[in-house]
């Protein structure tokens, strides 16, 4: 148990590190040194680069779940739902969760031309997380609250660019009202498609 704690530490530093230096510079040796162990205290844990890649990738997706769908599951089930999946995204880009901004926006763009098990891994939490927001929007037209006419995948597409684009402006442009512009635009945009009982009745008479 001693053992899988301090891997557990281990790791929650490597993501901190990688979400700062860049998952690719993420080396036993670069962790070792950042942590004040030998590095072969580290291959105990980790055979290789790609393995602590591999776990750093596993351990920040977990945080970035707690941070964000858990919280969200909380909200009623439909628009709501959808709302806060919304809200606690960018609300998690606002507390800096990594110390270097969202870690796999960050990643993305790293690995997205290197293939390979770790851009894999990145792909698939990734695609993961984009069937969430795909399946709140399809709940939320299931509950008459969204516009049916609607794609699920189109306007997904179109919130997640929303939270990468935020999370540009809000760590490279250091924009302080970066997150309150991606609120706006996503409230709009929800607002448009929502469906009222005066446009369920017209939908209705169609």
């Amino acid at each position: 148990m001693k053992g899988d704690r301090t891997r557990q530490a281990i790791l929650e530093r490597a993501v901190d590190l990688a979400s700062l230096e860049g998952l690719a510079g993420l080396t036993i040796g670069r962790l070792a040194e950042d942590l004040g162990m030998s590095k072969s205290g580290l291959f105990a844990h980790f055979g290789s680069k790609e393995d602590l890649q591999l776990a750093t990738i596993e351990v920040a997706g977990q945080r970035f779940l707690d941070e964000t769908l858990k919280p969200a599951l909380q909200a009623e089930r439909g628009f709501p739902r959808l709302l806060a999946i919304c809200r606690a995204w960018l609300d998690y880009c606002r507390r800096d969760v990594f110390e270097g901004g969202c870690f796999f926006a960050a990643a993305s763009f790293e690995f997205d031309g290197r293939p390979g098990p770790v851009r894999d891994a990145i792909a698939t939490a990734m695609n993961d997380w984009m069937t969430f927001i795909e399946k709140a929007i399809a709940m939320a037209q299931e509950e008459g609250q969204l516009d049916s006419d609607i794609e699920p995948k189109q306007l997904a597409f179109e919130i997640n660019s929303i939270f990468f684009g935020a999370n540009f402006s809000w760590q490279m442009c250091r924009e302080k009202d970066a997150i309150d512009r991606a609120w706006k635009a996503i409230e709009w945009r929800l607002d448009a498609l929502r469906t009222t009982p005066t446009k369920q009745r017209r939908r209705a008479h169609r």
